[in-house]
């Protein structure tokens, strides 16, 4: 797969095998580059992901880091988009690209507080209309994050 003609899903440390799986099938069906950084909180045997993605795994392009500072290195900072729950910048709000990185952190802690630091204008959440629920599911919002930005670069819809 072409990276500059894709999306990229970051998992920071992905904890849950079920949410890994749906999001590697979510990047089957969008042509979307699937990146996972180590540590992971389980085996890639794991039947609950290979589940999860169902037979859909030959179709997605999968990369390995072995830490966040790895992957970042490697990227371009203009292309980095960071998910998390602190912050109030929308990211119906972000002006995505092709070839964008959209990162998410792990499940119970999200993405370290020094990166939200250095990258805050960077930071886009997904909002809440309920104060009592803080986030949702991390592969819903990857799917809902993902969508958008493929709707904004006009890469889904009516053909």
């Amino acid at each position: 797969m072409d990276d500059k003609g894709a999306f990229h899903i970051v998992l920071v440390e992905p904890e849950i095998p079920p949410n890994t799986g749906s999001i590697a099938r979510l990047c089957g069906a969008t042509n979307t580059v699937l990146h996972l950084i180590r540590p992971l909180g389980f085996s890639t045997d794991d039947k609950h992901l290979k589940r999860a993605g169902l037979d859909y795994w030959k179709f997605v392009d999968i990369r390995y880091w072995d830490s966040l500072d790895d992957f970042l290195e490697a990227q371009e900072e203009k292309r980095l988009f960071f998910l998390t729950t602190k912050t109030t910048r929308s990211y119906i709000d972000a002006p995505f690209r092709i070839g964008d990185y959209l990162i998410f952190g792990k499940e119970t802690k999200g993405l370290p507080e020094d990166i939200l630091t250095l990258y805050a204008e960077r930071c886009f959440t997904l909002p809440m209309a309920n104060p009592n629920i803080r986030s949702l599911n991390l592969a819903m919002t990857a799917g809902i994050v993902l969508y958008e930005a493929l709707r904004q670069n006009s890469k889904i819809g009516s053909q």
